[in-house]
């Protein structure tokens, strides 16, 4: 766990209680070392901005930051800038996803993507030739965010976008959703009824050890793929019965 604060005052007291709540949740285990040092202050949105740079995942696709250069202006590009929500696909529950996309034909398929984020995925699937995309988030912020990158990319017109009480009822080709083991179970039935029989489904968010919990939760409705395993992450994938 890493923290980043404005300064190291209270440290000592910080320290104690770290070191008091990790006595009671886990008696006769020592505590760690917590570790801790003073890091200067500079343009961080900038130096983000400097180290994000254009991905391929699969064969046809790239995530391009906005900011920069297309390498390849023939591929499969999507104009990316996440702003406050999740997804640039650095992260290898995202790639896991990317890459699976990118080997799926998406032609002329609706999709459901819950946990739209910064609309990543939303954004591959439309510029793999998906017809109708549908992104559905709790937070405000990324669905606003999901939105502005569709306009980047000029697809805005085959993409909606629902916080979880306002999502419409629909069955698609494809649904992807991309959060965490937690919700993944709470939602499966909710996840797996906007497939449609025969449709495709991938998770993630999944950690490496979750992996057969959710495929047991998701069996029952889904014929099951080998998963994709990504260092600690893990991709889950199939097709409904």
């Amino acid at each position: 766990l890493t923290g980043l604060y404005d300064d190291l005052d209270g440290l000592a007291d910080m320290l104690e209680r770290l070191s008091a709540a990790w006595a009671e949740s886990l008696p006769g285990e020592p505590c760690p070392v917590i570790e801790h040092e003073l890091i200067d202050d500079r343009d961080w949105e900038r130096e983000w901005m400097d180290n994000f740079h254009p991905m391929q995942f699969g064969e046809r696709l790239w995530i391009c930051p906005s900011w920069r250069d297309v390498p390849d202006p023939d591929a499969v590009n999507v104009m990316l800038d996440p702003g406050l929500a999740f997804g640039t696909g650095t992260h290898p529950t995202t790639a896991l996803c990317l890459r699976w996309l990118d080997g799926i034909d998406m032609a002329g398929k609706t999709v459901v993507d819950f946990g739209c984020g910064s609309g990543i995925l939303a954004l591959a699937a439309l510029k793999l030739g998906a017809e109708r995309v549908v992104g559905v988030d709790i937070d405000p912020q990324a669905l606003q965010a999901t939105k502005e990158n569709a306009r980047r990319n000029g697809v805005e017109d085959r993409l909606d976008v629902y916080l979880p009480q306002d999502q419409p009822e629909l069955e698609a080709d494809v649904v992807m959703a991309n959060i965490l083991s937690g919700p993944l179970l709470e939602l499966q039935s909710v996840i797996t009824n906007y497939c449609k029989s025969k449709g495709l489904l991938v998770l993630s968010g999944i950690l490496a050890e979750q992996v057969s919990k959710i495929e047991d939760a998701y069996s029952q409705d889904i014929v099951l793929e080998p998963s994709a395993i990504d260092g600690e992450w893990a991709r889950v994938s199939g097709s409904k019965r």
